[in-house]
C-alpha cells in the first residue's frame, strides 16, 4: 500500500483567498518553561487544503459534522486537465463517462498548484463547466476536488458553481490539493477528513490518496 499526501501546508506566510487572514500559529507553551510544547492556532474554516460543506453557502443545509464519516472516503478518478490553459473551461469532453461513473469523487489536475506561494495563484485558473457540474449532481458523487483556491473563479462573487452543487446534495468540495500528478492510472482511494467542530461550514483536511500496489 503506498500513501500520496495531497495536502498544502499551513503556515503563516501560507497564501490565502483573498480578504482573508492568514492563519496564526502561536508557541503557547514550550518545554523549557512548561515541560510540554503547544500551540494556539487561529485560522478561518476554509484554510488551505480545505472541504466546503453545504452549510457554507446555505443555513438549511448540511453541516460538515452532520455528515457521516463514509462521506470523506471512496473511489477516486484524478480528471487530467493539464491541456487547459489560463482562464480555459473544463469540460465534459475531459471525463472518461467509462471511468468516472465508477469513482466516488472526482479529482481535477489542472496543475495550477505549481503556482502555489505566488500572486498567479489567485489569478484566472481553469474552472469546470455548468455541464460538469450537473453531472457531478446527476451521478451521485460524494464529492469533487481541485488544486485550485475554488472551485468558482476568485472575480465570481456570485459562486455561482458553489450555489449549483452544494443547493442540492449533500456533496463536498475540496480545494487546494497538490501533488496529484503522483496519482494516475485509474481508481484509487481517497480520504479527505475534515476537523469536527460543531456547525461546520467548512474545515481543514489532510486528503491522501491510497494505492495499492
Amino acid at each position: 500500500m503506498k500513501i500520496i499526501d495531497l495536502t498544502q501546508l499551513i503556515a503563516a506566510d501560507m497564501p490565502v483567498y483573498p480578504g482573508t487572514e492568514q492563519p496564526k500559529l502561536t508557541v503557547a507553551n514550550t518545554i523549557e518553561k512548561d515541560g510540554f510544547r503547544e500551540t494556539l492556532i487561529t485560522f478561518y474554516s476554509h484554510t488551505g487544503t480545505h472541504m466546503d460543506a453545504p452549510f457554507h453557502i446555505y443555513a438549511d443545509r448540511t453541516s460538515l459534522d452532520a455528515l457521516p464519516a463514509e462521506q470523506f472516503v471512496g473511489k477516486a478518478l484524478v480528471i487530467d486537465c493539464t491541456d487547459v490553459g489560463e482562464g480555459g473551461t473544463i469540460g465534459m469532453e475531459h471525463i472518461d463517462k467509462t471511468m468516472a461513473d465508477q469513482a466516488e469523487f472526482l479529482i481535477f489536475r489542472t496543475g495550477w498548484d505549481r503556482y502555489w506561494g505566488q500572486e498567479k495563484y489567485f489569478g484566472e485558473y481553469p474552472v469546470v463547466s455548468m455541464e460538469v457540474c450537473q453531472y457531478l449532481l446527476d451521478s451521485q458523487k460524494k464529492g469533487v476536488g481541485f488544486d485550485v483556491i475554488g472551485i468558482d473563479p476568485v472575480s465570481d462573487g456570485n459562486l455561482t458553481r458553489h450555489k449549483m452543487l452544494l443547493s442540492q446534495r449533500d456533496i463536498v468540495i475540496i480545494e487546494n490539493l497538490t501533488n496529484l500528478e503522483k496519482v494516475s492510472g485509474g481508481l484509487f482511494t481517497f480520504a479527505a477528513l475534515p476537523l469536527k467542530y460543531q456547525d461546520a461550514d467548512g474545515a481543514p483536511v489532510r486528503a491522501v490518496a491510497i494505492i495499492e500496489e
